[in-house]
């Protein structure tokens, strides 16, 4: 079973991934959708009980964020990989600008993100880290060799 845990500023491509590489395959836990942290608790366990494959599709920009999923799914029989989408505030911006309604997120909001973001590493309890790229609507995926140290972007 698989745990999945997304990493990145707002706008930067993870949806559309999860749409692309997990859609058939993976639960989606993802907050804007959930509303609530008890509702995506909920949502976890399930998973976890069943052993259902999912993926968490959050920014999750930080260590502690993280450190909530692998240490529920750690010893439970799920693989944990992480997917690094490397920031592109620039890009991000433009993508956001597409954006209506709710889904519109404010620039301060992305700054916020960005500035507390904190890359990956296996230290974290990772089975497998991939680095990705998200250019032109392709996405590039780098998976990251397990001395690999993931360095942060710039704004």
């Amino acid at each position: 079973m698989e745990c999945v845990i997304f990493i990145g500023i707002q706008a930067s491509g993870k949806s559309t991934f999860y749409k692309e590489h997990f859609f058939k395959t993976h639960m989606r836990i993802n907050l804007d959708m959930l509303k609530t942290r008890n509702r995506e608790n909920v949502y976890l366990q399930a998973s976890i009980d069943t052993m259902q494959r999912f993926v968490v599709d959050n920014t999750n920009p930080t260590v502690v964020e993280r450190k909530k999923y692998i240490d529920a799914c750690k010893n439970k029989g799920f693989k944990i990989i992480g997917y690094y989408f490397e920031p592109n505030f620039v890009e991000s911006i433009k993508r956001n600008e597409e954006r209506t309604g709710k889904e519109y997120i404010p620039e301060i909001g992305i700054k916020s993100v960005m500035s507390k973001l904190e890359a990956p590493n296996y230290e974290e309890g990772f089975d497998e880290l991939y680095s990705v790229i998200s250019s032109e609507g392709a996405f590039q995926i780098k998976k990251l060799p397990e001395n690999h140290t993931i360095n942060g972007g710039d704004t």
